[in-house]
């Protein structure tokens, strides 16, 4: 009964570390390409709606002048965008590095037995196994012309944000094909976004 229940709370406790991470992705409200596709459909934006982005640029700017750095608006936007790509893959190894590092404590806890102890080798190695087939997805992905890209697993479901104003069916089927083979996934749990 021990081992059952010893067991549960290993799965539990991976199962909320994953859920934390997927909740911190999805907070971050990435447009979906169908999202895209509906807001260039639809032409009712007010000069309302994009006061308040104006104002942040221009207090962005009054800050930079302040510091004495002038930079070119598209640099700016490139800038914003590298660094959510940056700071959404800081996150994620930071998911990852902890739940490796939970996993270590309980190796080196006497309390657990051999048979969890061997439960939570097979987790180590299955979570850097997936570590790395992620790496080579978003290398993999960068030489199909993608500047960016940052890729989540939660559970069954895979989702591959890149940088890109839109993209053609050629370009999504290269990624779903990159992303099934290295990660052994479905297609239909694929789930491709643009930023």
């Amino acid at each position: 009964m021990k081992i059952k229940k010893s067991s549960a709370i290993i799965y539990i406790l991976a199962l909320m570390l994953v859920t934390a991470g997927y909740w911190n992705y999805i907070s971050n409200e990435v447009p979906t390409i169908e999202t895209v596709a509906m807001e260039q459909n639809n032409d009712d934006t007010t000069e309302d709606e994009n006061l308040g982005d104006a104002t942040l640029v221009s207090n962005n700017e009054l800050i930079k002048e302040e510091n004495g750095i002038i930079e070119d608006e598209e640099e700016e936007v490139v800038e914003t965008k590298d660094g959510y790509f940056q700071e959404s893959k800081l996150s994620r190894d930071t998911m990852y590095s902890q739940t490796l590092e939970t996993y270590k404590e309980m190796l080196n806890n006497s309390n657990v037995s051999e048979e969890q102890k061997a439960i939570v080798t097979q987790e180590i190695t299955d979570l850097n196994k997936e570590k790395n087939a992620i790496m080579i997805c978003e290398n993999l992905i960068s030489t199909k012309g993608f500047s960016n890209c940052v890729i989540f697993v939660n559970v069954e479901s895979i989702s591959v944000i890149v940088e890109a104003e839109e993209l053609s069916t050629e370009q999504i089927a290269q990624i779903q094909n990159i992303i099934s083979r290295e990660m052994e996934a479905k297609v239909e749990n694929i789930h491709i976004m643009i930023k």
